[in-house]
């Protein structure tokens, strides 16, 4: 039975709406945290991907989290193409209050509330009684649709919760006005049957089910999370919550291009459809990756860099004669670019502005003239500028605009006969300051002048070198974590010289410790 949607109309039984949490159970993630300018770029990506709504994130938490929804509420609310945006709350007039502010200036917004209803979560957690939970989720729910037609209502560790229970509360809540109720797998316990037995059993017996659309939020803790999205939309959910890269809390959410791939490659046995433009997958992943300094790892389905490498004889025979014989979907279906042109040290400005947009960079032109000058210092280093080199330099370089701290230059003296010293310079928030260390090493020294210039208390718990290509002039990769208080984060920096992307990866990774300084988590209360 087709349901009439307040955001999306009546809607198709077999239209799936893809809800994206990337920019807020995502960013809880630890070492996940992002700037403003960064969710805003995030949230431009994830619109001309075509995700139907954007949970940009919880209001309440701090000052920072409600500046960001309000800010994209601002830009991408407002464009034509716009999703719907999201704002994260508990049941409790404070968190509404302050969704519904900070999505005021969005065309299209939804306040999304989010209860538990297990006996273990409402003993232990909320410390609410049964009755307690059904009167706060009507109340809410009331409160939210005083502000937004769209009021999505959630039962956290709903898997876990009682089946009775579980209808009584869903009914309370549609009753009180909720137009899309989620069923969450919270921790990551279910398995795809126990997925659908739940969706059938509140289908039959919520009595007003088909006044709102049923919707799966999965976690991977047990690496069943896509399968379990699958499963909920096959038993009648008709939303499924999911990130990019598959980040979220603990082993994260279910992985949006995952989801995606396989309703469009097993369309005989999962005949749904979405909006998704699934070309602009494969950018979308690595911008995501490029924000949070994480690289998906090398098999990752889909957006891995192995997805389509073939290395045994067998495999790449078959594909040479026939390329499904071992693809069963092609690279340029998910955003792969076949490269035709090899860039080096004579390529023009057209032919380096053509490969960015090819590998999905748009940018301005004082941010081209930036990310030229640097391609043509790399080139002058490097026979040939690889695909991934340019990704490296620009995302190094021009994606990182905005941080409050900016690498300048480094200068190092290093070597068996006398001990390390760096020359460091970087600019504080506009202002270019130098530093003089010594150390261990050259790395130890240059840490510690960048310690000199800005000073902290985090400890380094992480240093990782590796390639960005292969040969001894290529790029080095390298990752520094972060620790500071609890909260952990990771940078990572690339250039052919090992120590200054030593120095990048530890002032990125610098830059986003001062972002997750700002965020603090919301008080405990019972809904």
């Amino acid at each position: 039975m087709a349901i009439n949607h307040p955001s999306f109309g009546k809607l198709d039984q077999n239209r799936i709406i893809m809800f994206d949490t990337t920019l807020r159970d995502g960013e809880q993630s630890p070492g996940f945290s992002m700037n403003l300018a960064e969710k805003i770029r995030m949230a431009e990506a994830l619109t001309e991907l075509g995700v139907d709504v954007i949970e940009a994130g919880f209001a309440i938490a701090s000052q920072g989290d409600f500046e960001s929804v309000k800010t994209i509420s601002e830009t991408v609310g407002q464009r034509a193409d716009s999703p719907v945006l999201a704002s994260l709350c508990r049941a409790g007039a404070a968190d509404i209050l302050r969704s519904a502010e900070a999505l005021k200036p969005a065309k299209r917004k939804r306040i999304h509330i989010v209860i538990a209803t297990s006996d273990l979560h409402m003993k232990h957690k909320l410390r609410m009684s049964a009755d307690d939970v059904v009167q706060a989720s009507i109340d809410s729910v009331l409160l939210a649709r005083q502000h937004a037609e769209d009021v999505e209502w959630s039962a956290e560790d709903a898997t876990r919760s009682d089946p009775d229970f579980l209808c009584r509360v869903v009914e309370a809540a549609i009753n009180a006005g909720a137009t899309t109720i989620n069923l969450p797998d919270t921790v990551g316990y279910a398995l795809p049957e126990d997925i659908a037995a739940m969706f059938h059993n509140i289908r039959n017996r919520v009595p007003n089910i088909d006044k709102a659309v049923l919707s799966t939020h999965n976690h991977n803790d047990l690496g069943m999370a896509v399968a379990n999205a699958i499963s909920a939309i096959r038993s009648g959910a008709q939303q499924i919550e999911c990130t990019i890269n598959g980040i979220g809390e603990r082993a994260g959410n279910a992985s949006l291009e995952e989801v995606v791939m396989a309703i469009r490659t097993r369309h005989d046995a999962i005949p749904f459809n979405n909006g998704i433009t699934t070309t602009n997958i494969l950018r979308t992943s690595k911008l995501l990756s490029t924000i949070t300094g994480f690289d998906v790892q090398p098999n990752k389905a889909i957006v891995g860099r192995n997805a389509f490498a073939h290395e045994s004889g067998i495999h790449q025979d078959g594909v040479l004669k026939m390329a499904s014989t071992y693809e069963i979907m092609t690279p340029e279906s998910i955003g792969w670019a076949k490269n035709s042109l090899v860039l080096g040290k004579h390529s023009g400005r057209a032919a380096f502005r053509d490969r960015l947009e090819t590998l999905g960079y748009k940018i301005g032109q004082n941010q081209l003239n930036d990310a030229f000058r640097r391609f043509k210092d790399l080139a002058d280093r490097k026979k040939v500028v690889f695909d991934e080199d340019i990704v490296a330099l620009v995302d190094d370089e021009v994606m990182r605009d905005h941080e409050r701290v900016k690498f300048i230059s480094l200068d190092l003296h290093a070597g068996s006969k006398a001990p390390p010293r760096a020359e460091l310079e970087l600019e504080v928030d506009g202002v270019v300051k130098t530093a003089s260390a010594g150390g261990d090493g050259p790395v130890d020294a240059t840490f510690k002048a960048i310690q000199a210039i800005f000073p902290h208390t985090a400890n380094l718990v992480l240093f990782s070198v590796g390639a960005v290509t292969e040969g001894t002039d290529a790029q080095a990769k390298t990752t520094v974590r972060l620790e500071e208080n609890g909260k952990m984060v990771d940078g990572q920096g690339a250039d052919t010289d090992t120590i200054v992307s030593a120095a990048r990866a530890y002032v990125h990774a610098l830059n986003k410790l001062i972002v997750k300084r700002e965020r603090t988590e919301p008080a405990p209360m019972n809904a």
